[in-house]
């Protein structure tokens, strides 16, 4: 299933809908009621944990087949497919080609940092360009793990029962405050308003064959910049779970960015960073593409 956060364009309150997306046509089966109010998918993830989220959307879609209850996609804007998570989880350097690029030595251990939920917009929302405090705006493709039950030491060999389901994120970065100022530490370059994208939708573990045979890529006003695939993650999607399960409690509607392969802006020569206007493609086999402008 394509799980997906979206409001109706005729709703004045521009309340958050949850739904699934029909990939051949665009359309959303409304499933809010069905998951209960008050709703979005965070929510209903620790309320009836991912099982029982994609058994209530499949009662309600079987029950609702016969029905014209789908929105076309004239009729409705996407959101991001999780808001207000408790933790945006990242995990950097963590693709061989892209530790090769920069000459760097592959992590043994994950390197873990972090971005806030207020870093979250939608799929197709606009990147604000904090330009009066940097100057190296920066793009980073990834594949984002999406939590489905609360979990504390996980195996990683039953890392995959805590997955709900995978999205394409957008590690937004500015490389100035990541690496010249703040005293070395990431946060800063990391996890300004609006610096980190996610969606289209949200597609269910079950729908993911293998999430390390995928192929990646980033585009820059159509121009290819990165093309790799998940098979060069260091650290795999189960390994980084039940890493990150050691040092904190993951929680239903928690996001893990796993990392962004090689073709980034600062490691070109001579470097390139984003500028006003341009616009961001970033994409994820099997899941989607999320397209934002930058202002």
């Amino acid at each position: 299933m394509r799980f997906v956060q979206f409001r109706s364009l005729d709703d004045s309150q521009e309340t958050i809908r949850v739904g699934i997306q029909n990939v051949e046509n665009g359309t959303v089966l409304d499933l809010t009621e069905a998951l209960g109010q008050p709703i979005n998918l965070a929510n209903a993830l620790a309320k009836l944990g991912s099982q029982g989220v994609i058994d209530a959307a499949a009662t309600a879609a079987a029950s609702l087949e016969n029905r014209k209850v789908e929105l076309e996609q004239s009729k409705y804007q996407l959101l991001a497919p999780i808001t207000s998570p408790d933790k945006v989880a990242c995990i950097g350097m963590n693709y061989k080609d892209h530790c090769e690029e920069q000459g760097a030595p592959i992590p043994l251990e994950p390197l873990v940092f972090c971005k806030f939920p207020s870093c979250i917009i939608g799929p197709f929302d606009d990147i604000p360009y904090p330009t009066d405090i940097s100057t190296e705006l920066d793009w980073e493709a990834e594949l984002a793990v999406v939590i489905g039950k609360k979990g504390k030491n996980i195996q990683a060999s039953t890392a995959k029962d805590y997955i709900f389901g995978f999205t394409v994120a957008h590690d937004v970065t500015a490389r100035d405050w990541q690496l010249k100022k703040n005293g070395g530490q990431w946060l800063l370059g990391k996890a300004m308003d609006g610096f980190c994208p996610i969606g289209p939708c949200i597609v269910t573990a079950d729908e993911i064959r293998d999430p390390h045979k995928l192929a990646i890529s980033c585009r820059v006003n159509g121009e290819l910049k990165q093309n790799s695939s998940t098979s060069q993650l260091v650290h795999g999607v189960y390994d980084c779970v039940a890493w990150l399960s050691k040092f904190c409690t993951l929680l239903p509607g928690d996001i893990i960015l796993t990392g962004t392969p090689p073709g980034v802006g600062v490691f070109a020569k001579p470097p390139q960073f984003l500028k006003k206007g341009d616009v961001v493609e970033c994409e994820v086999e099997s899941i989607g593409i999320i397209r934002n402008a930058v202002i």
